[in-house]
């Protein structure tokens, strides 16, 4: 096995940018309120100061101390290169003595002291054993996620847990580039054994360009929008890669890999270029390719999903607008029609209209003034006290979408393989019965209404799904059975009643835990992962939490009660006693007076126009070089801004 190109010569990893790598590696920048915390003594730690002669090896011993509080790290300085630290020091613990000499102390004593801060702390340094350990760490998190940054983190949850200091960033990024090699090689040694002629000529032909486009990069372009030209593509590429992709589902199912490993295999394709994999080592080439397909083939069904749930939604939606609008110009209209109704009656008493004319002649005077259906329609109303029936004013409109509901839901509806939680879940039978006449081509108003799946229909809704025939018997229409199923179908997709296997969003949770033979090893499982605690019987983990709850309410009741909160005031009427949020004014109006004068505005509107003002998006560059020279799609960058922005500082904030 020729694994040479995976196995020398390998870079550094670049896991953290330069904020995370300052924040977790360099010395702290304190404010004053960090340093009043951090360079704050206990009575042990005071004790360990007197240990040492000069002010200036306390000063250092306090310094290294307060930052060893902060990150757990010892780290290497100068006194004059954290002046602002060692002044505070001087001030507040040797009535602002002065040292003269701002050098480093000696290496004896900067060791004894980082000794006595672990043992205060009872931490330990990383030495062989440890580092030992931690490699092994990072391969079994390998084995979860080769995301360099899940070990990274990984890692460091395991040192923390353990009272280690944090090694090097550069042992990190060794032994992480380490442990993502040994699983792609015990990977891919287990492809060379498993992997079949057929699946690796049809492997290859992903990276051919027989057409002028190579094949992998038409299936890396995903649906620009939800439009039926955009999703029939979207079908094409599930179909054309959909008997790979049962080949990949056996065999990665042998390989022992995480959904997470095969997510981020697959993003390294979508990352580099054809020019890139080809250059791989052939047999991680096709590990990449593997998890690409099956991974693609799953977002496709993610994407069809999408796409179905939003078009139900908005039928829905127009549907309900098209209701109300319906009933507001009824009622405008009925309104108009009373007051004719009125003029109608009128006749009766006019006692112009001679004695002796006949009932033909008033009728012709009453449908002069009032048509008669209309006429009619409004006694009927009278008599019946009949109200307007909003539901069936949206039916009406599902009628006039039909054509538009067949033509964009159908190839999804036919595409995805939908399951249901439950076995003998009624909707199925209706589901699996419209798949079978579709895939007939037999239109459903050939089929006897008796054929038809009913169990699921609510007997509320029964009188909008069936209508009365010339000969008084109740007809399934079967526009609006349909239409009913897919909402159906979208309340049990976004409430995870009905589910697909082959999806991510929208697959079961049980596709999500891991298999009964894995489980066979709960103990050792439980272990590996930090939640020994799942092993404690429940009734004993419930009651210990009562009791933690408990001593909490109490220390809270406590401090409001004595006056320690001052957050919360005590108000006392009799022998009962309440308790309220002071209520503060705020006195400074949060928007000037100014803007309420103006009307509001969206925020991608003003960064619309700024950026035609002062071309800000030109700053913006694509993170893959190759599509550096495409196109700045501004509503795309847009989006990513408000979403970064909404991330990190919240919708109240931005708005």
């Amino acid at each position: 096995m020729d694994l040479e190109k995976n196995t020398t010569n390998q870079k550094r990893l670049r896991i953290l940018n330069e904020d995370e790598l300052q924040t977790i590696y360099s010395i702290p920048n304190f404010t004053y309120e960090d340093r009043c915390q951090y360079f704050s003594l206990t009575q042990p730690e005071k004790e360990l100061l007197e240990t040492f002669r000069s002010v200036k090896s306390k000063a250092y011993f306090i310094l290294q101390l307060g930052y060893f509080k902060a990150k757990c790290l010892f780290f290497t300085f100068n006194l004059h290169e954290v002046a602002e630290d060692l002044r505070h020091i001087l001030k507040k613990h040797f009535n602002g003595c002065k040292i003269t000499d701002l050098s480093s102390i000696g290496k004896v004593t900067k060791l004894k002291q980082q000794h006595f801060i672990l043992e205060l702390f009872n931490y330990q340094n990383c030495d062989t054993e440890k580092r030992c350990l931690l490699e092994k760490k990072a391969r079994k998190s390998a084995t979860f996620c080769s995301k360099p940054i899940y070990i990274f983190r990984e890692m460091m949850n395991y040192l923390s847990e353990q009272q280690i200091i944090v090694p090097g960033y550069s042992f990190m990024q060794k032994t992480i580039g380490k442990s993502i090699t040994y699983e792609q090689n015990r990977l891919a040694t287990m492809l060379q054994n498993h992997l079949s002629l057929p699946t690796i000529k049809a492997l290859k032909r992903l990276l051919e360009d027989s057409s002028g486009l190579y094949e992998i990069t038409r299936l890396k372009h995903e649906p620009k929008d939800f439009s039926i030209t955009e999703i029939k593509k979207e079908i094409d590429r599930g179909q054309q890669i959909q008997n790979l992709y049962q080949h990949t589902q056996k065999l990665l199912s042998k390989f022992a890999i995480s959904n997470e490993s095969i997510k981020y295999y697959a993003s390294l394709v979508d990352y580099y270029s054809v020019y890139k994999l080809k250059r791989l080592n052939e047999w991680i080439g096709y590990l990449y390719l593997l998890c690409f397909v099956f991974h693609r083939y799953q977002r496709m069904h993610d994407n069809l999903i999408h796409t179905f749930t939003y078009r139900v939604r908005r039928y829905m939606d127009e549907a309900k607008s098209a209701g109300k609008e319906q009933v507001y110009k009824s009622h405008l209209e009925r309104n108009q029609n009373i007051k004719k109704v009125g003029e109608v009656l009128y006749l009766f008493t006019d006692d112009q209209i001679p004695a002796d004319a006949t009932f033909q002649e008033i009728q012709d005077r009453a449908f002069a003034i009032l048509e008669r259906p209309k006429l009619a329609a409004i006694a009927d109303q009278i008599v019946t006290n009949t109200k307007l029936d909003e539901v069936a004013f949206r039916w009406e409109y599902i009628d006039q979408l039909s054509h538009q509901f067949k033509r964009s839901l159908r190839p999804v509806f036919l595409m995805v393989d939908f399951l249901a939680v439950s076995a003998h879940d009624p909707l199925m039978e209706a589901i699996h019965f419209l798949k079978k006449a579709f895939m007939k081509n037999k239109p459903l108003g050939k089929y006897p209404s008796d054929t038809f799946p009913q169990q699921f229909i609510p007997n509320g809704m029964k009188r909008y799904i069936y209508q009365l025939n010339s000969l008084g018997k109740k007809v399934l229409q079967a526009d609006h059975y349909e239409f009913f199923v897919y909402q159906l179908l979208r309340n049990g997709l976004e409430a995870g009643d009905i589910f697909c296997r082959d999806s991510i969003r929208f697959r079961s949770f049980e596709d999500d835990l891991i298999s009964d033979l894995e489980w066979k090893q709960k103990e050792t499982l439980l272990a590996e992962n930090g939640l020994t605690i799942f092993n404690q019987p429940i009734q004993v983990h419930l009651t210990e939490l009562e009791k933690e709850l408990e001593t909490r309410i109490t220390k809270v009741n406590h401090h409001i009660e004595s006056g320690e909160n001052k957050y919360i005031q005590i108000k006392k009427r009799g022998s009962h006693s309440r308790w309220a949020l002071p209520y503060v004014r705020d006195n400074e109006s949060m928007n000037h007076p100014f803007f309420e004068t103006v009307k509001p505005v969206e925020i991608k509107n003003v960064l619309h126009y700024v950026n035609q003002r002062c071309q800000f998006l030109e700053a913006f560059e694509h993170i893959l070089g190759r599509y550096a020279k495409q196109p700045r799609e501004e509503q795309t960058l847009v989006a990513c801004l408000l979403a970064c922005l909404g991330n990190q500082y919240g919708i109240r904030e931005n708005g």
